[in-house]
């Protein structure tokens, strides 16, 4: 059945904050040259291969720069960016710059990367983030940076992306993601492990640790759900078993269906397709939501029933993320909502 409607489901359905967002489930991280290229070229093969832009690369200045080439290393990606243009290409790219306490490498970096290149980003990423106020003096430093090299009396809003690395970040991060500059929040497992002094043990950072520990689970859960009363992105922490693939789709499901997060670092590439499956709405649970998104529709919003079930707008908004999601992630979605797309 072919549905036409003048009103979209975003419109309709209020509440929806998250899927509006339509951030990818995967953001890659990368902060060696070689491994740059090969992550961008990745990006391309799979955004023909899917249909979609199904993951972000984050290019790293904070790991990723050698100790006394933080400079090279930050131009370096700044002609990266405008050497493959990246935004005209439709795809996404990030970077993480140094944190704010670092020796005046987060100026530097900004200066020297937004300056030049800020059009061709998608977001900036903020490092070990502790306050709301953090967030305000790296939006000011990212703002006096980001002049468009096609205008340069404009000025381009970049979305920031935080990482939440401390017990005492975690305290404060539901008024972090209230921010209106915060699009999505990271989690640093292994930076929050390391801030307790000795008192969670390492084996805290591996996938089974890290889903059992109390502490490292409580702090997962607050991010989690400071990024769904505000309608922003929760983004879960590293596997570092990289090689381990099983260990690696448990962590994404358990993030995903578990913990409810929407998005998942990955840093080595063999990571990227198993997060981007695990975080896919399975296709007849895509087949199911189109019905009911078809049948709202047919009936204004009005409820209806569907498989002797009934619907309204709250079961409405739950079907419709789930639409968003497969197309996020190139699952393919029922013929009639594709003009939504």
């Amino acid at each position: 059945m072919q549905v036409v409607t003048s009103q979209h489901p975003r419109s309709v359905l209020l509440g929806a904050q998250a899927a509006q967002l339509g951030l990818p489930v995967c953001d890659h991280y990368c902060g060696v040259m070689p491994r740059m290229l090969k992550s961008l070229a990745l990006q391309r093969e799979l955004r023909d291969a899917y249909g979609a832009c199904v993951f972000d690369v984050t290019l790293d200045c904070e790991d990723g720069a050698p100790v006394g080439a933080e400079v090279a290393h930050a131009q370096a990606i700044a002609d990266l960016l405008n050497d493959q243009q990246p935004a005209k290409a439709g795809l996404r790219v990030g970077v993480r710059l140094h944190a704010l306490s670092a020796e005046g490498h987060f100026e530097s970096d900004a200066r020297i990367i937004l300056s030049v290149a800020a059009g061709q980003l998608a977001y900036v990423m903020i490092p070990k983030v502790e306050s709301v106020a953090d967030v305000d003096t790296a939006c000011a430093v990212i703002d006096a940076a980001a002049v468009t090299t096609d205008n340069v009396f404009q000025r381009r809003v970049l979305p920031v992306h935080v990482l939440i690395e401390s017990p005492a970040a975690v305290q404060q991060v539901h008024a972090i993601a209230a921010h209106p500059r915060v699009q999505s929040i990271s989690f640093g497992v292994m930076d929050f492990i390391s801030s307790h002094g000795g008192a969670i043990p390492d084996s805290a950072m591996t996938v089974a640790g890290q889903f059992s520990h109390p502490l490292v689970v409580r702090a997962k859960i607050e991010i989690a759900s400071a990024c769904h009363a505000a309608g922003k992105v929760p983004s879960h922490c590293v596997v570092t078993e990289f090689k381990n693939t099983e260990a690696l789709r448990q962590a994404a499901k358990q993030a995903s269906q578990s913990l409810g997060y929407t998005r998942m670092w990955s840093i080595h590439p063999d990571q990227i397709r198993p997060i981007i499956e695990s975080f896919s709405p399975d296709p007849m649970a895509v087949e199911h939501a189109g019905r009911v998104i078809d049948a709202a529709i047919a009936a204004n919003w009005a409820p209806v029933s569907v498989d002797d079930q009934l619907h309204d707008r709250a079961s409405y908004r739950y079907y419709w993320q789930v639409i968003e999601r497969a197309h996020a992630t190139g699952v393919a979605i029922p013929s009639s909502l594709q003009t939504f797309f």
